[in-house]
């Protein structure tokens, strides 16, 4: 089972070296239903992961210059004192509760890679930046980043584009930073009250930025819109088995069922003019990438 996971572990790079973030969603089901690590455990390790091929992703977007470090910063600095809260909050919920949240998260992800986001309008460098509202978006997005292990992508990418006016490849690029300093946080939050699998957690780590490495060189092969979609309906249905385990199959299998309805409705809707759910599944040009 180790090897599968490592395995794994690679895919879950190649996404994210593919579609500049997403990946990182998977990481706690492959650690705790793969790997076999307890919930707590799972998210703990799973921010590990996630700070370090964060950081190693925003190096090709700063020598790019898509990054906006000012608002990054802003972001991160908050970020980062409401994921160290969230990891110290986690101890006190149970391992089940937190895998449900996690599911909860894993579908909003969905939704917002299927539906897409509209670019952003770049920001006037003469305006004053909102510092109070990037604050209090980043605390409520580290708070989830440290009590659920996801890196937030889906959350911090629309705030950077909407709240701090940047465009969105500079959102992008910006959101890396961002969820490298809110999990780094968040894991040191966990570190009090849950025992980390060190060499498990570096072979997973190390085999993750190889994923990112040969999923960086496949970006020019594959859509990535199409990529994303793909990988919306399939986070979907990861969802289905979280809930199937830590709720009810019952549950589960409504979810599994309702994605197969929704993914079936779409595929209509793209082939045929006339299309009621139109408005909720034309809007695919530019989705956001998770964490």
């Amino acid at each position: 089972m180790i090897a599968l996971t490592i395995g794994l572990a690679v895919v879950v790079g190649i996404s994210l070296g593919v579609m500049g973030g997403g990946g990182s969603i998977l990481t706690v089901p492959l650690l705790a239903y793969v790997a076999g690590m307890d919930a707590k455990q799972a998210i703990a390790t799973s921010l590990l992961v996630v700070a370090v091929t964060s950081a190693v992703g925003a190096i090709s977007h700063a020598r790019a210059g898509r990054i906006q470090w000012r608002t990054g910063l802003v972001f991160g600095v908050a970020g980062m004192a409401g994921a160290y809260a969230g990891g110290l909050l986690a101890q006190f919920i149970p391992g089940t509760v937190l895998l449900i949240g996690f599911a909860m998260i894993m579908i909003a992800t969905a939704v917002a890679m299927l539906r897409g986001r509209k670019n952003g309008s770049a920001a006037d460098a003469s305006q004053p930046l909102p510092v109070v509202k990037i604050m209090i978006e980043g605390l409520v997005v580290g708070l989830v980043t440290g009590l659920l292990g996801a890196g937030g992508g889906f959350l911090i990418v629309p705030a950077l584009a909407l709240v701090g006016g940047l465009p969105m490849p500079v959102a992008v690029g910006t959101s890396l930073v961002v969820i490298a300093m809110n999990a780094l946080a968040g894991f040191a939050g966990h570190l009090s009250s849950v025992d980390i699998n060190w060499p498990l957690a570096a072979a997973i780590t190390g085999a993750a930025l190889i994923g990112g490495l040969i999923g960086a060189r496949l970006t020019a092969m594959v859509n990535p819109d199409s990529l994303r979609r793909a990988f919306g309906w399939f986070v979907l249905g990861m969802s289905s088995v979280i809930l199937a385990q830590e709720v009810r199959p019952a549950v589960g299998i409504a979810v599994a069922v309702a994605t197969v309805l929704a993914a079936a409705f779409t595929v209509a809707c793209n082939r045929y003019a006339h299309c009621p759910l139109r408005r909720f599944v034309g809007r695919q040009r530019l989705a956001v990438p998770a964490t």
